[in-house]
């Protein structure tokens, strides 16, 4: 299990962590500001390029679209809020030492009469440059930041504002056709006629998308603070155990489920139930109107909620195409080990050393793998006593792209495991439901080969010539065989036969160990030493 250089090769199966390249590190920090029609936010973009931290985040509703269909102009108060919020922006990058921030302007600073206006007075006051962004370019850039957290992701992303709603149809790390539209929820709360005259405009206007865009029956990917809001209603209504949205999947069942919740309840009851501040509430009733038109005109497969959008994509943009088609979760994975573990480098060689025991995974358990061995020692400056609990929080509430929920879960039991032999009557128990029984066994296999293999860590510091630790197991023999070179022999102390045992146990197997000391033994029972 010795790791062997490779100046110049591609480190295959895992690849180079691209965060080494120029290209990337030129990155590593980006500022970018959105001036939507409901709030103005600063994300400050840090870490692993293609799967970059948040270094900092700020928001601010200000409501620049709040009477725009009503004046044809930015509402006053939101203005002023805005200017603030745009000048703390400014202090806060110089103070950061970022480049120059890069600013967008949507629906409200596009549509309003004054718009340029304020754009000019932002660049007096504060010094940054605001592009505003046609509809169909913001789609684009919405897209992209989906892509950021699923390359090659398909189907059809819908980027809701304040004042706009945009489509944008993915497929094989691609943006397809795109299409905007004025369903924002502080329009559409000004259509004459009620609840009755909305539902004929909102099904008029999504007719005419579906027309422009065509059909759309894959995934939908939903982008914007009202979907995300709708989401944290409905895991509160569902009772749902892991409060991360990024990834939260919904069906058209769920949604109408929740619709119904929602419907004659008082709207300061939803926000104590779900968390959601006071003025995105006010929006949901009209995003829940047009997300049931959505459903039943699309037909979408399924529903997924993106926390990446129009700033990701900003991100994005800047990104060569090398950079893009990167695992983002393995490129977070390489930063974390760089960054935080004992010894940078020893998760490939752990790797390579578990992968005997899964040969029959799917692509994407290898890819779970992987960042379990890149992860599993990054939690060491823990107290002992709260290690697994750390390595389970860390991974399943990580902001983390191309991670499903139930893979979150998995990669934090198998982290779990990786330092606790147990894990039942923990408070990650509702968590743990989210995986079946296999799933369950196989991330305590792959915590128990974790915690086995770090025991023969020092070795890493040895010549790459010297033999190397190999597992091998038969599964119709139930037979966990260790390979264990001359060289290797001092590190398989007490501790280490110890682990090795309760791994061939996991996995209902007998232990045996090749090579000097020749140990045979049950699974379970003390190896016994033969000379």
């Amino acid at each position: 299990m010795q790791l062997k250089p490779e100046p110049h090769a591609d480190w295959t199966p895992f690849g180079r962590p691209l965060f080494d390249d120029a290209d990337a590190r030129a990155l590593s920090r980006v500022g970018v500001v959105d001036v939507g029609s409901n709030s103005v936010r600063l994300v400050v973009f840090d870490g692993a390029a293609r799967s970059p931290a948040y270094f900092y985040n700020e928001k601010v509703m200000c409501g620049l679209g709040a009477s725009l269909s009503e004046t044809g102009r930015l509402d006053v108060k939101g203005r002023a809020r805005a200017l603030g919020a745009l000048t703390r922006f400014a202090h806060l990058a110089r103070g950061m030492d970022l480049p120059p921030l890069s600013v967008v302007a949507t629906a409200a600073v596009r549509d309003a009469s004054d718009g340029a206006e304020f754009c000019a007075e932002v660049a007096d006051l504060t010094g940054l440059r605001i592009s505003v962004i046609p509809g169909e370019e913001e789609a684009r850039l919405s897209a992209q930041g989906v892509l950021l957290g699923w390359p090659g992701a398909y189907g059809l992303v819908c980027d809701i504002g304040g004042a706009s709603m945009e489509l944008a149809e993915i497929a094989s790390g691609r943006v397809g056709r795109r299409v905007t539209s004025e369903l924002g929820p502080l329009k559409l709360r000004d259509i004459k006629g009620g609840r009755k005259g909305r539902k004929a405009h909102i099904k008029t206007v999504v007719e005419r998308l579906r027309a422009e865009i065509g059909p759309q029956r894959d995934r939908l990917f939903l982008v914007g603070g009202s979907w995300r809001a709708i989401a944290k209603i409905d895991m509160a209504r569902r009772g749902y155990p892991l409060a991360v949205l990024h990834e939260y999947r919904m069906s058209a069942s769920s949604v109408r489920d929740t619709i119904e919740f929602t419907r004659g309840r008082d709207l300061d009851e939803l926000r104590a139930i779900a968390g959601v501040s006071a003025a995105r509430m006010t929006l949901v009733p009209y995003a829940l109107e047009v997300l049931a038109r959505l459903l039943s005109t699309f037909k979408p497969r399924d529903i997924a909620v993106s926390s990446y959008g129009i700033r990701e994509g900003l991100l994005y943009e800047q990104m060569p195409q090398r950079l893009r088609d990167r695992d983002p979760l393995i490129e977070a994975c390489y930063f974390a080990e760089s960054k935080d573990a004992r010894l940078p480098g020893f998760g490939k060689t752990l790797f390579q050393f578990v992968s005997p025991l899964f040969k029959a995974g799917a692509k994407s358990q290898k890819r779970l793998i992987k960042a379990a061995c890149l992860l599993h020692d990054v939690s060491w400056r823990a107290h002992p006593d709260y290690r697994a609990e750390v390595c389970f929080d860390n991974a399943t509430r990580a902001n983390m792209g191309g991670l499903k929920h139930s893979e979150r879960v998995f990669l934090g039991l198998a982290l779990l495991h990786r330092y606790s032999s147990k894990r039942t009557g923990t408070r990650f128990d509702p968590l743990i439901g989210l995986l079946d029984d296999k799933r369950l066994k196989q991330a305590e296999i792959l915590g128990r080969a974790m915690r086995f293999g770090a025991m023969l860590w020092p070795q890493m510091q040895e010549t790459h010539l010297a033999p190397m630790a190999s597992l091998h197991l038969y599964p119709k023999k139930r037979v966990l065989e260790l390979t264990l070179p001359d060289n290797l022999r001092p590190l398989f102390g007490e501790v280490a036969e110890a682990r090795f045992r309760a791994l061939a146990q996991a996995l209902d197997s007998e232990a045996l160990v090749k090579g000097p000391p020749k140990v045979r033994a049950k699974s379970g029972a003390k190896p016994k030493v033969h000379k």
